[in-house]
């Protein structure tokens, strides 16, 4: 794996390449947002994850990501020192994947890249199948149908655009088991792939970019279930 760390912590950028390399990972550090920027815009299919501080000089990180937002979808990691609920929800809604609040395990980002790496393998290898063999529905309801295969969601036939990676995979996650209330925590283990620690706000900002998307193409059919979680529930459109 390739990673850009772009991080103006020389001694953090230091004890991560030791992990990188233990791990057999390759790592290029880039200390200030837009020279980081500048390393990914000259060669934006060399890397394969980006880890993205928030402050950083020249340029802010979230400035950075949605720069490459508009040319890639590398999953990108932020990692800051703020613990504010409004920058790391903002993060999540410009494009970022997923959040690292410092001070951090070394450990514990290693695990978070290599989840987020295989779900982004696997959506990959999804997106190139033969045609052929992607006619068939994963999921289909009166009003509702999924393929796995394309990675492609349908609305009363319409297209639903733009889903990410991980916006697929939750309302895949969801729309398999119709009417079945989710936690944020089970969402959290069952797309993700690991333990949040109790921060549900990852699930929350996915929630509403994926409704926004959704209701582009018609009636709403993730619903939120007060206290508890989330549901899919199409069932309601034949009222």
């Amino acid at each position: 794996m390739e990673i850009l760390m772009i991080e103006d912590n020389e001694s953090v950028s230091e004890m991560m390449q030791m992990f990188f390399l233990n791990e057999g990972w390759q790592a290029t550090f880039k200390y200030d947002g837009k020279e980081g920027l500048e390393a990914f815009l000259n060669e934006p299919n060399k890397y394969d994850l980006i880890t993205l501080d928030l402050n950083l000089p020249s340029m802010d990180g979230m400035v950075v990501a949605r720069e490459i937002r508009k040319i890639s979808s590398v999953p990108i990691i932020m990692l800051t020192a703020r613990d504010s609920e409004s920058d790391q929800v903002i993060g999540l809604e410009i494009g970022a994947d997923d959040y690292v609040t410092k001070p951090f395990s070394p450990l514990t980002l290693i695990a978070r890249i290599k989840a987020l790496h295989r779900r982004s393998e696997i959506a990959e290898k999804q997106a190139h199948v033969n045609p052929s063999e992607s006619e068939d529905y994963d999921i289909e309801t009166a009003h509702f149908k999924m393929n796995v295969k394309t990675r492609e969601a349908y609305l009363n036939n319409h297209l639903i655009t733009g889903l990410t990676p991980k916006e697929f995979d939750l309302l895949y996650t969801m729309a398999k088991k119709p009417r079945q209330v989710f936690t944020r925590e089970q969402l959290l283990e069952l797309v993700w792939d690991y333990q949040y620690f109790g921060d549900e706000r990852t699930v929350d900002a996915h929630i509403k970019k994926l409704r926004q998307k959704i209701e582009k193409v018609g009636p709403q059919v993730i619903q939120t279930v007060w206290g508890v979680g989330y549901k899919f529930d199409d069932s309601g459109m034949n009222e």
